[in-house]
């Protein structure tokens, strides 16, 4: 089941929990991407809120939102960077992206396998997918009122299986929202304190949502032709190798026996 996209609109951008949540992931993206100048920044699913460091660095800056969540027009005072996409069918070119990010994207989703199918698609030689997911042993996850708490949460384990399986290799993880998601004067107001100290007791255990870092696992390219010798080639085109070369001669007990043992006459 999606999100909808009105609901995560009204958490990230209007509410207290959802603007401290939205800083403590984004701090952790950015450490992980810390210079995109140049790039070209993808993300799918609702990953308008962690992309806006990227808009004035990177090359382009897209938002892919899936058709049943929904869309919305971002950054609300710029123009659009945003569009709706079907799951397994994304408006780029293969080989496109150099950072990719994925957040509310594979937890509600019926199909992950098309949807990492399209991540590879796009994804360009040496470029490097994020994908941020809740933790199935945090507080986020089991808390309703967060867009955490709808979907299927994941282990770290999990979330390295399922890329391995669609030819991703994790590189790096780290965690986030190790406060508590609750929307309180005290605990808002001692959340990055709370964060700060999560991120150096634990890269993962703790938080709420799961970051990992994975490229795909492509083989190394290798220059045009066989890649290694035949050591032992088939005989059956000797004498034919060469224009006008001799047919090999063929042997008598490959042919047919007839009476007394004689070859029929040409």
């Amino acid at each position: 089941m999606h999100h909808d996209v009105t609901d995560l609109r009204d958490f990230y951008y209007t509410t207290a929990l959802g603007r401290t949540a939205q800083k403590a992931v984004r701090d952790q993206i950015t450490t992980l991407w810390s210079d995109a100048r140049g790039l070209t920044v993808a993300g799918y699913g609702f990953p308008a809120p962690m992309l806006r460091p990227f808009l004035e660095r990177a090359r382009r800056v897209v938002a892919l939102m899936p058709g049943p969540q929904g869309v919305m027009h971002w950054p609300a005072e710029m123009d659009n960077h945003s569009v709706l996409v079907e799951e397994s069918r994304w408006p780029l070119a293969t080989d496109s992206v150099d950072r990719l990010l994925v957040m509310h994207g594979l937890e509600g989703t019926d199909r992950p396998a098309a949807v990492l199918e399209e991540c590879a698609r796009v994804l360009s030689p040496g470029g490097q997918a994020l994908f941020v997911l809740p933790n199935r042993s945090g507080m986020w996850a089991r808390r309703d009122g967060t867009p955490f708490a709808l979907g299927r949460p994941y282990s770290l384990s999990q979330i390295e299986g399922l890329l391995s399986a669609h030819g991703f290799v994790a590189e790096n993880h780290m965690a986030a929202l190790f406060f508590p998601p609750r929307n309180t004067p005290f605990w808002l107001r001692t959340a990055m304190i709370v964060e700060r100290a999560g991120r150096r007791l634990s890269r993962y255990y703790a938080g709420g949502v799961l970051l990992v870092q994975a490229r795909l696992d492509r083989p190394a390219p290798t220059r045009p032709g066989l890649r290694e010798a035949v050591r032992k080639p088939l005989r059956v085109l000797d004498g034919m190798t060469q224009p006008g070369g001799a047919r090999p001669a063929l042997r008598r007990e490959s042919l047919p026996p007839t009476q007394g043992g004689h070859l029929p006459d040409s």
